[in-house]
């Protein structure tokens, strides 16, 4: 059977630069089945959904559902549901956990300032604390929104969970469902596409010492998509994978050239000069599409280490 998945690895489209943006998440236990747009259209009340996407709007925060791998159609619901919160930009990475019991709570938090990294409200509100435990792998299984996602992702969310992996969620929606099975990992938000079971434990085995693998890595959600790429392609020129010790610090041009500025925390800073290619030939980009397309990809075009002027570095 050809899905956009299988269609996407037999042209072994590259999976640089196309991870979500997000510089926060938030993240709400929501048992039960999920609509293609799930904040509005699952067991959470509806109006509900709608507020809490308005709150979020132009905040850099991103809102997902999440629910424990298996069986979930008549799953009850828990008396406390578990919410996440991650900012996930270098020097300020940050993981927190909390449990309400009434989920109308989190219209009370300061979006505007958990986007801006600071989890001040999501402590007082919530009663939110670090999270202590092995980091978050978040598997998108949303077959309302790609057949993919369920096909794919709901089995290795399951081969994870039973084979005792901590932390293991499925999720709304991360973008990107032709890479199915995609995986976010928090608390540094790099996203991975393609993931099979054995590759993802050494990712979180990586994160858990604060580490990122590059293969198979679809870029920080904290960068946009040529920032995404720009820092993947200095990892890989550098063998640098500290998660906290890179940012991209500048992104001049627009489509279809970017110039990025990626700097380490050591001081050195490197130019990566990013292309925006068409993936050819014409594909379905999901599946059910009535139309081929040929989706955007990142290409790198030149990545060269810089001395930075003072008018460079403002």
């Amino acid at each position: 059977m050809s899905t956009c998945s299988s269609v996407s690895r037999d042209f072994a489209e590259p999976v640089s630069g196309t991870a979500a943006t997000a510089k926060t998440w938030l993240l709400l236990e929501q048992p039960g089945p999920w609509g293609a747009k799930a904040l509005t259209s699952s067991h959470l009340d509806p109006a509900l959904g709608r507020a809490l996407e308005a709150a979020a709007k132009d905040t850099g925060v991103r809102i997902a559902l999440i629910r424990r791998p298996g069986r979930h159609a008549d799953r009850r619901m828990p008396a406390a549901r578990r919410v996440y919160a991650a900012h996930v930009v270098p020097g300020n990475v940050w993981l927190h956990s909390a449990s309400t019991p009434d989920p109308g709570e989190l219209l009370g938090l300061d979006f505007a300032a958990l986007g801006r990294g600071d989890h001040r409200s999501f402590g007082a509100l919530l009663g939110g604390r670090p999270h202590d435990g092995d980091p978050l792998a978040l598997v998108c299984t949303n077959g309302k929104r790609d057949r993919c996602c369920a096909l794919l992702g709901r089995p290795l969310a399951a081969e994870l969970a039973t084979s005792g992996v901590e932390g293991v969620w499925e999720v709304t929606h991360l973008g990107g469902h032709r890479f199915s099975p995609t995986v976010l990992v928090l608390p540094y938000g790099y996203a991975y596409g393609r993931a099979e079971a054995h590759s993802l434990k050494e990712v979180l085995h990586s994160a858990r010492e604060g580490r990122i693998v590059v293969e198979g890595c679809r870029g920080s959600s904290a960068w946009d998509r040529p920032g995404q790429a720009a820092e993947l392609a200095v990892r890989t020129r550098t063998g640098e994978y500290d998660a906290q010790a890179l940012s991209v610090v500048r992104t001049s041009g627009s489509a279809p050239r970017w110039e990025v500025t990626v700097a380490h925390a050591d001081g050195r800073h490197w130019q990566v000069d990013v292309a925006q290619g068409a993936a050819l030939p014409a594909r379905p980009e999901s599946c059910g599409a009535s139309v081929l397309g040929t989706p955007a990809r990142m290409d790198v075009v030149a990545v060269r280490e810089v001395r930075m002027t003072t008018s460079l570095a403002s």
